[in-house]
């Protein structure tokens, strides 16, 4: 009598999330060094996450490896340079963070407060991008929220657009349109 499965003479050993994890930023590193065009580099991903066993992702990674000095320091040299390359865009946030217009936050017994165009709002702004019901700040459950109203041109907070309500609190950047300010408890 026959078995239609096959063992193999000996357990091949089971791939390590290390091993997979060690491959990836492999290519990776070689993608970002000009070494593998994008279309390879995502066809490479894909086998290096269906792999079974490390001589799989050797040969996976094989051409990317010992030439030209990639060692330990030139990934250093690029993590120092990526660090490096961040710093005049945390200077640049920051500089535009202290410069920033205040918006005090209401006080928290105080009903929402509507911001738009419409004169009827609690603070009405007057630029062309804020939509005239633009959003609403208020206190819920003891934490200030910040609720678009279906605004044309967008609320921000720190930078991101907001689709719906989020939570807000003193010091986050908000934006109605191309108006910023900078939120303040006092």
């Amino acid at each position: 009598m026959t078995s239609s499965f096959e063992f193999p003479a000996f357990p091949v050993p089971r791939l390590s999330d290390a091993e997979r994890d060690r491959a990836l930023t492999q290519l990776r590193e070689g993608a970002a060094l000009g070494k593998l065009s994008h279309d390879t580099f995502l066809r490479r991903m894909e086998l290096a996450l269906v792999a079974r066993r490390s001589e799989d992702l050797a040969v996976l990674t094989a051409d990317l490896e010992g030439r030209g000095g990639e060692g330990p320091w030139t990934r250093r040299v690029f993590a120092w340079v990526g660090r490096a390359s961040a710093v005049p865009a945390g200077l640049r946030r920051a500089w535009t963070a202290e410069r920033l217009p205040k918006l005090l936050l209401p006080h928290p017994s105080a009903r929402a407060l509507r911001i738009g165009r419409d004169p009827g709002n609690g603070l009405r702004l007057t630029d062309e991008t804020v939509s005239r019901v633009h959003a609403e700040l208020g206190m819920r459950d003891g934490v200030w929220v910040l609720t678009d109203l279906g605004s044309s041109n967008g609320t921000t907070v720190n930078g991101r657009r907001v689709t719906g309500s989020v939570a807000v609190r003193d010091g986050d950047q908000i934006g109605f349109g191309r108006m910023n300010f900078r939120l303040s408890s006092h």
